[in-house]
């Protein structure tokens, strides 16, 4: 229980901060040695319908702006909230492609604790050179397709563990002009689509029976934390990025990266 509930925790951490998600579950099975798949698929289903019901709770109202555009989304005055439905579409393309395509090569090459030493790193770099570029200010208005194009493509890319799925989409954002509160804003929005289809492909490969009743609690245990720490997480990282650089997170995972590195040195 205690397990699941850390873990729970992680996810929610981890799934909105620029610090990749992946790479932490993955680091803590390596580090630390527990066995994950212990959980079964039930239980990473359970964590990432956490993170989908956080996103959803906490941009409710952009959702049902959405939703009420929907009937006008094809027509020449789609509306602020209708053009965004575009956007998100666009952005989400290439993930759909990608992951279809990339799945078996990220699971059985690239899942790696040297792997992702090596793209925590590249994203600290890219952190620093783009608090150092001239500072955008577009707000979620000016996403153009090609903005979120890029940002999707970057979303892709972070498949790899140790990327950073929020991380690599604000990075790709704001040095295409986007302010870093209107790149967060649309990362975590276009993250809903991917989330989703991560629930669905795991959950297509449950097996009959596997949420029996002894996995119920750790799925709701997994579930509710990681779905309230990443509400607070997203609540506060919006907030702490109008005023703060992605500076403190590229120290974090440089300093990440090198603790790991010295681990598999001395393994």
């Amino acid at each position: 229980m205690l397990i699941a509930a850390l873990l729970g925790v992680v996810q929610g951490l981890t799934e909105f901060l620029p610090v990749s998600s992946s790479a932490h579950l993955l680091l803590v099975r390596e580090l630390l040695g527990w066995n994950i798949g212990q959980f079964g698929l039930a239980f990473d289903v359970a964590c990432h319908l956490g993170t989908l019901l956080a996103v959803v709770v906490f941009f409710w109202h952009d959702l049902t702006a959405m939703a009420r555009s929907l009937p006008r989304v094809l027509s020449t005055s789609p509306g602020d909230a209708g053009r965004q439905v575009h956007m998100l579409v666009l952005g989400t393309l290439p993930i759909a492609v990608s992951g279809l395509a990339f799945e078996d090569v990220v699971e059985s090459s690239l899942r790696t604790p040297g792997v992702t030493v090596f793209t925590l790193s590249l994203g600290a770099v890219a952190f620093f050179i783009v608090e150092r570029m001239p500072r955008g200010i577009g707000d979620r208005r000016t996403v153009t397709w090609l903005v979120a194009l890029a940002m999707g493509v970057a979303q892709a890319i972070a498949l790899i563990p140790g990327v950073s799925r929020s991380g690599a989409t604000i990075v790709v954002g704001m040095s295409l002009g986007l302010s870093r509160t209107a790149a967060a804003h649309f990362a975590f929005l276009l993250g809903l689509p991917a989330i989703l289809a991560a629930v669905g492909h795991t959950a297509i490969a449950l097996e009959p029976g596997e949420v029996t009743g002894s996995v119920v609690v750790w799925f709701l245990t997994g579930l509710i934390m990681s779905a309230v720490v990443g509400y607070a997480v997203i609540a506060w990282f919006l907030r702490y990025i109008v005023k703060h650089s992605l500076d403190v997170f590229a120290v974090y995972r440089l300093v990440l990266a090198g603790a790991v590195l010295v681990w598999l040195l001395g393994a």
